[in-house]
């Protein structure tokens, strides 16, 4: 039980109870002591008027008779000191000694004469406390001073009946407050408790499952959407890494099984001196293209770890179109043993912001790919030029195409167009996917455009050095 109930505080909907309860506690604690304060001012700058208006009126009947103060006893005053007198007014007329002269109403048990000057006091007895206005009597040739007294009870009486009142509807008041608090927070926070459960649920077999919130779109709402599109990127991440691991596998063992075939066959029996050179040359090719396919599987594992800021500092200004020019002049050679037509139309002063290592095998893995497919007598463009506040290079070269359905997939690692490529000319379908990370880390793009038969155009965006400064 204690360790339940250890959990259950720890919880959020608890906690926001607890904090949404206690700060309702500290509001109606100000606000009830604000109201009780101005209740008691307020009611007593009303008797403090009254007592004041009391005493004007009053003043108006005081004669001195016989050489002391007095008050006037006509009709009309009887009737007003009756009245004020039922009220609860206490009037007396008193010397400078204490003496009383004259007064009405319950004046007798008023506490002596202390506040010899204008204004307002409190005096006590044993059981009453009362507000006391006091002036002086300017018109008796005897210093004397008007008094008008009222008992504070009635003052004291609302006082307490308020704040009764409050100490018996805080607790209440709470309580409703922290039950309502509990249903709130455990409606707003249900769909995080779907969320949890989702969560749960997926394994490392299964990311198909989704919280698909029909909510809101609040805060919880958007969590919950932020989370889909987060799984949606695991389980496409962890499935191109289940799908790389295979590849990977299927590529390595391809040639390390040649090569155990051939040492097999080779040490089956006696051979002659050029039966071990060709099979060592057999195997040099095999370790070569093993070769090639660790360092492309490093070399594109090191881009997908790299992102702009990290690479940023490694970035110096590059003349593309020297560096295109100069990559065109040494691949030409490999396209005229097939009769290779080779076109360029490279604009000069095309400068960009980047890596000239990695820039140079973006490109040479375009043309290497755009010489490879080009049948003989065929045709290889390359074309740069400024387009916005972009350079865009066009690689193109004739031939067979890639099929629609094959363009989505072209820079997944691994993959290969098996109608246009063969064991013989293909290499591991990793230098597409090497081209697009380069691309993406130069913050750029790679487009492709293909017609069966016609022509096929690989085509790269890079920023222009001069957009690329004012962005950064």
């Amino acid at each position: 039980m204690r360790k339940l109930i250890k959990v259950n505080k720890s919880t959020v909907r608890v906690r926001l109870t607890a904090w949404y309860v206690l700060l309702l506690g500290c509001t109606l604690v100000l606000f009830s002591s604000y109201l009780y304060l101005q209740l008691r001012y307020s009611l007593l700058g009303q008797l403090d008027t009254a007592l004041e208006v009391t005493a004007s009126e009053v003043l108006n009947y005081c004669i001195e008779q016989n050489g002391t103060p007095s008050f006037k006893q006509t009709k009309q005053f009887q009737t007003i000191s009756s009245h004020l007198a039922h009220a609860g007014f206490a009037v007396r007329l008193v010397s400078s000694d204490g003496k009383i002269w004259d007064g009405f109403g319950n004046y007798q048990t008023l506490p002596p004469l202390v506040q010899q000057k204008k204004g307002y006091s409190n005096l006590s007895d044993r059981q009453t406390i009362w507000r006391v206005y006091t002036q002086p009597l300017r018109s008796s040739s005897v210093k004397s001073w008007l008094q008008v007294a009222q008992s504070l009870q009635p003052v004291f009486e609302a006082s307490q009946h308020l704040l009764t009142l409050i100490n018996f509807a805080f607790p209440l008041v709470l309580i409703v407050a922290g039950l309502g608090g509990i249903f709130l927070a455990d409606q707003t926070l249900r769909p995080i408790a779907r969320i949890i459960h989702t969560a749960q649920a997926i394994g490392p077999s299964d990311f198909s499952r989704r919280i698909s919130y029909q909510g809101p779109a609040d805060e919880v709402g958007r969590l919950a959407m932020t989370l889909d599109r987060m799984l949606d990127r695991i389980q496409s991440a962890f499935e191109r890494e289940r799908r790389f691991i295979a590849d990977a596998s299927h590529e390595l063992r391809t040639p390390l099984t040649a090569i155990k075939g051939r040492i097999g066959v080779t040490l089956s029996r006696s051979r002659t001196p050029s039966e071990y050179e060709s099979t060592l040359q057999d195997l040099e090719r095999e370790a070569d293209r093993l070769i090639r396919l660790t360092n492309g599987l490093l070399f594109l594992a090191r881009l997908e770890q790299e992102e702009w800021e990290e690479v940023q500092w490694q970035f110096s200004e590059v003349d593309l179109s020297n560096l295109l020019s100069v990559l065109a002049e040494q691949m030409e050679p490999l396209g005229a043993t097939g009769n290779i037509f080779w076109e360029e139309n490279i604009s000069p002063e095309l400068f960009i912001n980047g890596n000239c290592d990695y820039l140079t095998s973006l490109f040479l893995n375009l043309l290497d790919n755009a010489i490879k497919y080009t049948p003989n007598g065929g045709r290889v463009k390359v074309e740069a030029k400024q387009e916005d506040a972009r350079v865009r290079v066009a690689i193109a070269n004739t031939g067979k195409g890639i099929p629609a359905e094959h363009i989505p997939h072209l820079f997944e690692r691994f993959y290969r167009v098996e109608s246009a490529r063969s064991l013989s000319r293909g290499g591991a379908g990793l230098g597409l996917a090497i081209a697009y990370e380069i691309a993406r880390l130069h913050g750029g793009s790679i487009a492709v455009d293909s017609q069966p038969n016609q022509i096929t155009t690989f085509t790269v965006f890079l920023p222009q050095l001069q957009a690329l400064k004012k962005s950064i």
